[in-house]
């Protein structure tokens, strides 16, 4: 895995092994920042279930000001942590390790993008999504991007809630929701 563009670019990436994360595939990255790249300058970004911390830190490569990478795995965030001395953006990425709902409860400072990837059969995306609405993370024009393989499930849970699919992508068995709040 590697930082595909911007100041960081074709920095290679630690990864975590084990089956407990599942990295983003280069490829859906890629179509994933091309889609967003103008969001992107200035942004300040969250990466919930941060894993190696790759969707954070190409936002910071491609121009984001500021990163926050959560994650409630210490072998994750140590991953995290060789990952932004790697890429040089200590000055603007924080690492904060507790569960999501941890995270997101101390958290206190509005996001243009929010990225939810969390483990696929675990879900809790959606309740990411609530407490994120509840809490006010989002600025006006925020952009939520969920990564999933339950697509059906996501949209019927996402249906009850004050969100709107924006747009859908679909890489095989990856599932790309961007969504924006209602109203």
């Amino acid at each position: 895995m590697r930082i595909i563009s911007g100041k960081a670019r074709g920095t290679k990436l630690y990864t975590l092994d084990g089956e407990n994360t599942r990295p983003t595939l280069d490829r859906v990255k890629e179509s994933l920042f091309n889609i967003i790249q103008n969001e992107l300058l200035d942004s300040t970004v969250l990466d919930l279930f941060s894993g190696s911390g790759a969707l954070g830190l190409e936002s910071l490569s491609r121009g984001a000001k500021k990163a926050i990478l959560c994650d409630n795995n210490i072998k994750a965030i140590e991953i995290i942590k060789k990952n932004i001395e790697k890429c040089h953006f200590q000055d603007i990425t924080e690492v904060v390790f507790k569960d999501y709902k941890k995270c997101i409860e101390q958290i206190n400072e509005k996001f243009d993008i929010i990225f939810i990837d969390p483990p696929y059969k675990k879900d809790i995306a959606v309740d990411a999504i609530k407490l994120i609405l509840e809490k006010n993370l989002l600025k006006e024009d925020s952009l939520i991007i969920l990564e999933t393989d339950e697509e059906e499930r996501e949209f019927k849970e996402l249906e009850n809630i004050n969100i709107k699919v924006k747009d859908l992508r679909r890489y095989g068995r990856v599932k790309l929701f961007f969504l924006n709040r209602k109203g």
